[in-house]
């Protein structure tokens, strides 16, 4: 009984590695793995933002309007519940990106406003900030680059004969992944410049 038992064992492990079970665990802990990668790099930029208003506060206070949307910005993304089950789910996930997306033009703008202040450019704890942001914002982008990848190659294993028959069998589906509306500007991190001030 025992041997009977094992044969069985046997034949359901070799049909299960064969017919791509382990591909789907494999991809679906990668895409996992990379999306808190994402989150961990959006939440180090919001977490750069109160440091960054407060420093720009200090030097141009009535640009209020500016300083407002950044902080309005932060809190939307700050409101939007990060769940694992949110990377099944489109329109959670376009809610997730709508929200980064405007903080991420909040702070364009805010920066944009300060290259009218020379002595706020020349700040030492700004020019700190504005180097971590750049940093992250390229932090971002790799780790967006990298989640896209993976959903990718994940979603290529749902599709794909024979992995889609144990796909559908144990209830894996095609996630989906970030929508880009101009993927040239989101490739490209924002520019900071520390030249000098010509005025």
């Amino acid at each position: 009984m025992r041997k009977f038992f094992l044969a069985i064992w046997l034949v359901v492990s070799a049909s299960l590695s064969g017919c791509g079970y382990n591909a789907l665990q494999s991809t679906d802990e990668q895409i996992n793995a990379s999306w808190s990668e994402v989150v961990n790099q959006y939440q180090r930029r919001a977490d750069l933002v109160p440091n960054l208003v407060n420093t720009v506060k200090a030097y141009a206070s009535h640009e209020k309007r500016v300083l407002t949307q950044v902080t309005e910005a932060r809190a939307r993304v700050g409101s939007v519940q990060v769940t694992p089950q949110m990377l099944d789910d489109p329109a959670a996930l376009a809610k997730f990106q709508a929200a980064q997306g405007q903080l991420s033009g909040a702070l364009s703008r805010l920066l944009v406003v300060s290259e009218n202040y020379p002595q706020l450019k020349a700040d030492t704890g700004f020019r700190d900030l504005q180097a971590q942001l750049e940093g992250t914002e390229n932090r971002i982008t790799v780790a967006r680059n990298r989640y896209i990848k993976s959903v990718q190659d994940y979603n290529v294993t749902v599709r794909s004969f024979p992995t889609n028959l144990t796909a559908m069998a144990f209830g894996f589906s095609v996630k989906p992944n970030f929508t880009v509306d101009n993927e040239k500007a989101i490739a490209t991190p924002p520019t900071v410049d520390f030249g000098n001030d010509t005025q």
